[in-house]
């Protein structure tokens, strides 16, 4: 986390960074996954909030790499721990550089939370990744 204290420096209030997240939010709507990572990683130097880690985490999720994901994943987790959606993004980061046997006990957590679309979703990971029993056909 940067030592300088951004909103005092900028003279800014929460909601000048709220703009940043909102501009930033409407290039990731767009699919401009690469200006949207730019302003994300502005907001995480200027405030290192939960929500910007995890945003940056799947933005970098979507572009495909994995291992700047998991990065930002595991900051944003350590403010939130408990965070269903950025848990299921850091199984899905696991799976991406190759930890299938840490991806698959993060999914399989997953796949008992209330949140049936959290659930549903690491079933899905577990059907894709979890190695199947063969069938015999006759």
């Amino acid at each position: 986390m940067s030592q300088i204290k951004w909103k005092e420096v900028l003279g800014w209030g929460e909601g000048e960074f709220e703009d940043l997240r909102f501009v930033g939010y409407s290039y990731l709507k767009q699919g401009a996954y690469d200006i949207a990572i730019t302003f994300f990683e502005a907001l995480v130097i200027l405030t290192d909030a939960a929500y910007d880690l995890q945003t940056l985490g799947a933005l970098h999720l979507q572009k495909g790499n994995a291992l700047a994901a998991l990065n930002y994943i595991e900051r944003a987790l350590r403010r939130e721990p408990g965070h269903f959606p950025t848990l299921l993004n850091r199984a899905k980061a696991l799976f991406g550089l190759g930890f299938k046997r840490q991806g698959l006990m993060q999914a399989r957590m997953l796949e008992k939370v209330v949140d049936q679309e959290i659930a549903s979703q690491a079933v899905a990971l577990l059907l894709a990744y979890a190695p199947q029993p063969l069938t015999r056909v006759s």
